[in-house]
């Protein structure tokens, strides 16, 4: 009896964890939203091309398996605190003793040994204790400014989202991150650069139209 009750128990408890996590699909990333994104991403949506990101690396050196699952869990907090960013004004210590506070709750739900090794990793990913938690932090970066691309390419605003590019200098250091950001910058400034040109060049044209010439601005 004693046994068939904790079963009921457990499987109650991983029910209200999987609802819990699911709530990270409707949690939008905070930064798009004070940005004035259309449809901005989810958490869910963000940590999902991390791992993806932990599964692809090719450097041999790497626990891949250990980054994906950072990858998956580093945000977790976030369906309980919310995505908090730095226009937020909360401090740091502040906003990890909130997710501090909400991963003990989540993990509560756990058996023993899951309960352990998600706490583990989240604290591994906020203490940076590993070469696989700093790996997966740039991650972090480099995901963050492929979505602002895309968003800008999306808009047809090329430029629009410069200050989370801004935010990221001089944070990646693994040799296949800075290849995909080199390749991103580029593809980021052939696009801007075309802009550019094409501005210009419709400027010139109105500059000699017999008819008004208007231009679609938006900041």
């Amino acid at each position: 009896m004693a046994a068939n009750m904790e079963n009921t128990v457990g499987r109650s408890n991983m029910l209200q964890f999987m609802k819990f996590i699911g709530q990270l699909k409707r949690v939008p990333r905070t930064g798009w939203v004070y940005r004035n994104v259309k449809k901005p991403e989810s958490v869910s949506d963000h940590m999902y091309r991390m791992a993806m990101m932990s599964l692809t690396i090719t450097d041999p050196t790497v626990d891949k398996d250990r980054c994906i699952k950072l990858a998956l869990v580093h945000d977790m907090a976030e369906c309980i605190v919310g995505d908090i960013a730095p226009p937020d004004n909360i401090s740091k210590a502040e906003k990890h003793r909130r997710e501090e506070e909400a991963m003990r709750h989540l993990t509560a739900l756990l058996p023993d040994g899951l309960k352990q090794e998600i706490y583990g990793l989240w604290e591994e990913y906020e203490s940076q204790s590993s070469s696989e938690a700093r790996l997966v932090k740039q991650f972090d970066l480099l995901e963050m400014i492929l979505q602002a691309h895309e968003y800008e390419e999306l808009e047809g605003m090329p430029g629009r989202l410069q200050e989370f590019f801004d935010s990221t200098n001089g944070r990646f250091h693994h040799p296949d991150v800075l290849q995909l950001v080199g390749s991103l910058n580029e593809e980021r400034g052939s696009r801007m650069t075309n802009v550019t040109k094409d501005s210009g060049d419709s400027q010139t044209a109105g500059g000699v139209s017999s008819q008004p010439h208007t231009t679609s601005h938006t900041s």
